[in-house]
């Protein structure tokens, strides 16, 4: 698979070959190369943003598309403080308003100095091969490949079952 900008990949960098650690907001951590084989799409979250009925489709897509695509909720609060909650009720939001069965990360940030190792890697080409980006505000979303490449990355406005995503699937 190619990645977003190039019909040659010069460099396919894979995310699964860093040994990511992530801490899911249960306070279990998982190894993101545990995703491997199956695409993955990240997204950065919120509870009171404008933008968050989208987990209601990517419940949809998890559904749909489980067989062969996992999701990765990452709640953060560096947009308009729209994710106040404790890791606690962020989970519970989830689970109460939109049923939510895919994981969801401990709050991180994603932009910044400070933001979190996979998101430097998403965010920094030369890190991941393929692109340079900056996460613009809640629900951007970032798909990878079966093998850990980058594939593309979606703005906000981009619904998670829009045909410029399942196009990928």
């Amino acid at each position: 698979m190619f990645g977003l900008f190039n019909n040659n990949v010069i460099s396919q960098n894979s995310i699964y070959d860093e040994n990511f650690v992530l801490e899911l907001a249960s306070g279990k951590e998982i190894k993101l190369n545990e995703f491997k084989n199956k695409k993955l799409l990240i997204v950065n979250v919120a509870s009171r943003c404008g933008f968050t009925r989208q987990y209601k489709e990517l419940q949809k897509l998890q559904n749909n598309y489980g067989d062969k695509l996992n999701i990765l909720a990452v709640p953060c609060n560096q947009f308009g403080f729209q994710e106040p909650g404790s890791d606690e009720e962020i989970i519970k939001f989830c689970k109460e308003n939109y049923d939510v069965s895919f994981p969801v990360t401990k709050k991180s940030k994603v932009v910044g100095k400070n933001k979190h190792q996979v998101y430097a890697w998403l965010t920094s080409k030369s890190l991941n091969g393929i692109a340079e980006s900056i996460v613009k505000w809640n629900f951007q979303k970032y798909l990878i490949d079966e093998n850990g490449v980058l594939i593309n990355f979606f703005n906000s406005n981009v619904s998670p079952t829009s045909d410029k995503i399942l196009k990928y699937l």
